[in-house]
């Protein structure tokens, strides 16, 4: 692990590969080793779908992605665009659609863990008459 000393009260360090959970987080010096701190890993959030995966391309379209360790959700993006969203549920997020040009982008969840994989949503041109 590679440690850096920034001053008398405060060290960084960069965490091992751990399966996601809790690990307890020590600190040895030459004086003896601290109590221990509870460190949480997390998984890696992962989308399954997006309900519905296709609308106009105005905004205001409300999204459900499903997938998995979307509680620590921080952002939800159609392409570059970051969109509001609500975290409904560990496995559900709502999203409003922003406007776009017609076909295709994807959409993603970041979390502190990872950026999800992404889904495709796809913009429909209104019918012309």
């Amino acid at each position: 692990m590679c440690t850096r000393v920034n001053s008398s009260t405060q060290i960084t360090a960069v965490s091992p590969a751990h399966a996601a959970g809790a690990a307890a987080v020590t600190v040895t010096t030459s004086g003896g080793t601290s109590n221990p701190l509870s460190y949480i890993y997390l998984s890696a959030p992962t989308l399954a779908s997006l309900a519905p995966a296709q609308g106009p391309t105005h905004a205001g379209t409300v999204i459900t992605l499903t997938g998995s360790n979307l509680t620590t959700t921080t952002g939800v993006h159609f392409g570059t665009t970051p969109v509001s969203f609500t975290v409904a549920s560990p496995t559900q997020i709502t999203a409003v659609a922003p406007a776009g040009p017609a076909g295709p982008v994807a959409v993603t969840a970041t979390t502190p863990a990872d950026t999800s994989n992404g889904l495709p949503y796809t913009r429909i041109d209104a019918p012309a008459i």
